[in-house]
């Protein structure tokens, strides 16, 4: 139906807002299937920048799964970084770093992170909270991949203060000496 509906929009007038609607609901609805290479052949097939951009944008907006999120936001920074505000910006390349983060996560524990995907130092201070150091080691791995060269609102120093925190709390033993007595 959605195809139909694109090639009728080839031979007639649509209003635009029509036309980003019809995209928007075939981009989601591809998406929520996970696929994603029909998904980008949608895209790459929209010619007017300024429809692909409201589509991108708004479909991101939706809070999808996390894989979608990752394509979204990766699409989004590849495509059109400079038309972005930095504001939105940082806060696209930081749903794509913590997304990134999750993927690496067993795919159980995955939905108890979801809803920090989007604060990639919260995902690592969770993760850290909760005593899953191999995880975290694989997720600072990540993030120092993903951090290299970029600006994002945190930097490495950032990661290594939190680990640095967490560090010095795991060292802090409350006890009392006790003094021997003959």
């Amino acid at each position: 139906d959605y195809e139909l509906c694109e090639e009728w929009g080839h031979l007639y007038p649509v209003p635009r807002e029509d036309l980003i609607s019809l995209h928007r609901e075939h981009l989601l609805h591809l998406l929520e299937m996970g696929d994603m290479e029909k998904a980008l052949q949608l895209l790459q097939r929209i010619e007017d920048p300024g429809i692909c951009l409201a589509i991108s944008e708004q479909s991101l907006d939706q809070h999808l799964n996390l894989a979608a999120s990752h394509f979204l936001a990766d699409y989004l920074t590849a495509h059109f970084y400079a038309n972005l505000t930095t504001a939105r910006r940082n806060e696209i390349q930081a749903l794509y770093m913590g997304s990134k983060v999750l993927l690496t996560l067993p795919e159980p524990s995955r939905v108890n992170y979801f809803h920090l995907s989007s604060r990639p130092l919260l995902v690592l201070e969770q993760l850290l909270m909760n005593m899953k150091v191999d995880w975290v080691a694989v997720a600072v791995q990540t993030l120092h991949q993903l951090l290299a060269g970029q600006e994002v609102g945190f930097t490495v120093d950032d990661i290594d203060n939190l680990l640095s925190k967490y560090a010095e709390k795991a060292l802090n033993f409350p006890f009392a000496l006790k003094e021997k007595r003959s």
